[in-house]
């Protein structure tokens, strides 16, 4: 850096001028040229008059002691511009300079007239270069009120930079009004800044605020830089002349748009320089490397490390440097540790296994000098890959990071490294293998542009009327597939689709006013599924704004409303319509029927409300009120209010001494309990009546029926051995039957008896054997062979004589009366053969 004195003049009495660039080191056979200005001071003398925009002031010399005949030159005053040849020339109009060369704004007097005009600050944006070297504070401008001379005048200003962060970088000087800059300004921080200026007088405000703004300057004070500190690539060797390698990207933080930002790229540097030293070339505009020549070879020169310089100012300013590390692929000529290995891998398959490298080492196994570690070098710029070491630790085991796109890239070539767990103990290649993944096409489901289509139609659309054409593509290109669509969701079923054009149709007329239909949007899915063996099917929806038609009429929210009959107070009624603004207020309203002649009805101030009023006093009662409301387009309906009108007087509405003819809930409720109560009081009675009604059957052995002994007879050749009743002798029916049954046929017309079971207690024997042989009588389904009772041996010159001569008790011509004077004992016997009550009931 170089220090330049300019000529003396009221702009600025030392202007520093800069050169920026990269200066050789020299040998002492050259070291007779030294760098640097060709002058310590460069004088150029200009009359003021004749300074204007664009004039040449002079020329300064510079050399690096090369054959650059061109630098980046930078002065520290904003009026004068230095051109890459040294050349300087003038970079403001003569009034700027004038305007300048005072340093003083003063405020703009007041006009002569009778109307005094109010004095405004009218200050042009300031300009500040950055990077100013000071000393500091170093003035920027003053301002002067044209009433200091008449009062003490105070200055200040308030802004950021002022008094708010950053504090204190300008201030201004209280009684002379110099704005001060405190310290280098940085563009690239903040590019401006904002104060207002005050002017106090001791008496008070002399002016009112104005804004100042200060412009920074930009200078070239950023190099460029790279947005990778290394790039990494591949290239085929027998790529061709013109095969684009990648792309290296710089970005410059000085002021867009400006030749300090405007960014070339070279190439300084290729290392090896073999078989030619301009193998790569890179357009300096777009920072794209491309192979320059022929002759690639791995087995010769696998990799190539190139210095690319990034410059700005068109190349000639300030620069950046990265290294771009290129990789000769081959057919692996040189077998590393382990083999390339080809894989095919389904796409959009996230930790999908890619394949299993397998090494060996001869250090002790099991150490972590023996242990594996695998990383992915090369090959893998988007990170779609993942390498994990299998648990032996000699085994790399690859999967999918994300998922795969085959329309995106076919083939994958991956460069992976195995190192062990600690550092190699001398200098050691690191083995790699190359691993082929081809990624295996499968059928995607199409893809709606926009995913979200919104499109607007009136909700009386007539049927069948199209919609929006709502299309999708197939991303499986190859594959040249046909894309069908269908409805998915369509919860109000308006829609159609057609199946190979994807019109959305009408199919019934769509209604804003819907419940399913939010803020005015109706949303449906449609499905796009192509015509694959296993189809794939994608979604977009589709969003309605249904516009707005007059088609509902206005509606009253009221239903019933109370009111005194006298002094009554105006009664609101609320009025609502389902259309839109357009379609609804304001209203009208008109009474119907015989309503006219009870009630009155107007809108209120706003049209939406009806205000309702009784004409004329009314008896206690209830009233039917109809109003026919309309809205703005002339759409009617009538509503039906319920007016009860109450004996009363004002506003409040009390109709609570007022009863209709009738009885009250409760006594009704304790009539209904009484009715039901007595109900089941009859119920009870009658249920007792019927249990006395039914004679209780005696047991067959009374009470003062004692046998104290048993008695022993053999007269019938066997008789009983003892007094038990021995019930497995009872048969369903018995030997005879009355005439007016057939014996040998069995009755279809007739039930079959119901047959009482064998009690558990002994004393309702008699009644289980009374009961039983009434309906054994009348069983119309037992054969002529079943009897009561089969003797197969009775004994011989028995007196009793043979028992097959009884008959059974159905014998009508049988007189048993006089067994009832036999006594209690024989009772029940002569029930059974005598009939009784018994035979009566059946």
């Amino acid at each position: 850096m170089y220090r330049n004195r300019g000529p003396k003049t009221n702009v600025r009495t030392e202007p520093w001028a800069t050169c920026i660039g990269a200066l050789p080191l020299l040998s002492s056979e050259e070291s007779s040229c030294v760098p640097g200005f060709t002058s310590d001071v460069y004088i150029f003398k200009v009359y003021k008059k004749h300074l204007h925009r664009g004039m040449r002031l002079g020329k300064v010399d510079f050399t690096d002691c090369t054959e650059r005949q061109r630098f980046l030159f930078s002065t520290d005053n904003n009026r004068i511009t230095v051109q890459t040849d040294g050349t300087l020339t003038w970079d403001c109009s003569n009034h700027a300079f004038d305007y300048l060369q005072s340093h003083v704004l003063f405020f703009p007097k007041a006009t002569q007239g009778l109307k005094r005009r109010k004095r405004e600050w009218i200050i042009p944006d300031i300009k500040v270069s950055e990077n100013e070297r000071g000393p500091f504070p170093q003035r920027v401008v003053q301002i002067r009120s044209s009433e200091d001379k008449e009062k003490v005048i105070h200055y200040s200003i308030t802004g950021h930079g002022a008094d708010l962060d950053p504090v204190n970088l300008f201030r201004m000087e209280m009684n002379t009004g110099w704005l001060l800059v405190t310290q280098p300004l940085d563009r690239e921080k903040q590019s401006n800044y904002t104060f207002q200026a005050h002017a106090v007088a001791d008496g008070g405000t002399a002016e009112n605020p104005m804004d100042i703004k200060v412009i920074v300057i930009d200078q070239n004070d950023n190099n460029p830089i790279f947005n990778e500190k290394t790039y990494l690539g591949e290239v085929a060797e027998s790529s061709p002349v013109g095969f684009e390698i990648l792309k290296v990207v710089a970005t410059d933080a000085d002021e867009p748009d400006n030749d300090n930002s405007d960014i070339r790229y070279s190439i300084t540097n290729q290392e090896p320089k073999k078989p030619s030293a301009t193998m790569f070339e890179i357009n300096p505009v777009n920072g794209v490397i491309r192979v320059n020549a022929q002759g690639l070879d791995r087995e010769k020169f696998s990799k190539y490390t190139l210095d690319v310089t990034a410059a700005d100012y068109k190349g000639l300013g300030l620069q950046g440097r990265t290294q771009v590390i290129l990789t000769i692929t081959d057919s692996n000529d040189n077998a590393p540790v382990y083999t390339q290995t080809n894989v095919t891998v389904p796409e959009n398959k996230v930790d999908a296994f890619v394949t299993k490298m397998t090494v060996t080492d001869e250090d002790d196994a099991h150490t972590r000098a023996w242990n594996a570690k695998f990383t992915i070098v090369d090959g893998d710029p988007g990170g779609l890959f993942t390498v994990k070491t299998g648990l032996n630790k000699q085994e790399g085991i690859i999967t999918t990071a994300k998922g795969l796109d085959f329309e995106m890239s076919r083939k994958h070539t991956l460069l992976v490294a195995v190192e062990n767990e600690v550092p190699f103990a001398t200098n050691l290649p690191t083995a790699t293998a190359t691993v082929v993944v081809n990624v295996e096409d499968v059928n995607e489901a199409p893809i709606f542009d926009p995913e979200v289509k919104q499109v607007a139609k009136p909700e009386n659309l007539d049927a069948d009327s199209e919609v929006v054409r709502y299309t999708a593509h197939d991303p499986d290109t190859a594959l040249n597939q046909k894309v069908m669509y269908k409805i998915l969701r369509d919860p109000a079923g308006w829609l159609n689709v057609a199946k190979d054009t994807g019109v959305i149709t009408v199919k019934t007329m769509m209604d804003r006013e819907h419940y399913l239909v939010k803020d005015d949007i109706y949303t449906a899915l449609i499905g796009a599924y192509d015509d694959d063996d296993v189809p794939a099917t994608g979604t977009g929806t589709l969003q309605i704004v249904l516009q707005d038609v007059n088609d509902n009429a206005p509606t009253i929210e009221e239903r019933s409303i109370k009111v005194c009959n006298k002094d009554s107070a105006p009664q609101l009624l609320t009025v609502t319509d389902k259309d839109g603004e357009g379609n609804a207020a304001p209203y009208r309203v008109s009474l119907s029927g015989p309503t006219k002649s009870n009630w009155t009805a107007r809108m209120n101030g706003t049209k939406t409300g009806i205000i309702l009023n009784l004409a004329k006093q009314l008896d206690h009662g209830m009233y039917t009120v109809i109003l026919k409301v309309g809205d703005n387009q002339g759409m009617e309906q009538d509503s039906t209010i319920q007016a009860e009108v109450c004996d009363c007087t004002g506003k409040e509405a009390q109709c609570n001494a007022y009863r209709e003819a009738g009885v009250p809930l409760p006594i009704i409720l304790g009539i209904l309990g009484g009715i039901l109560l007595l109900l089941m009081l009859v119920l009870l009675l009658l249920l007792f009546a019927r249990r006395r009604g039914v004679e209780k059957k005696e047991p067959l052995l009374q009470d003062d029926d004692v046998r104290d002994n048993i008695y022993y007879y053999d007269e019938e050749g066997g008789g009983e051995d003892d007094q038990d009743y021995d019930l497995s002798v009872l048969h369903r029916g018995l030997d005879n039957k009355p005439d007016v049954f057939r014996n040998d046929v069995i009755p279809n017309f007739m039930p079959a008896p119901h047959y009482r079971p064998r009690p558990a207690n002994p004393e309702e024997i008699g009644n289980f054997i009374d009961d039983n042989l009434k309906a054994a009588d009348n069983d119309p389904t037992a054969p002529p062979y079943d009897s009561l009772l089969v003797f197969d041996y009775e004994g011989g010159g028995s007196d009793a004589g043979s028992l097959s001569s009884l008959n059974s008790s159905s014998s009508g011509d049988q007189d048993y009366d006089c067994l009832n004077e036999w006594g209690p004992r024989f009772k029940k016997l002569a029930d059974m053969y005598g009939g009784g009550d018994d035979d009566d009931m059946l």
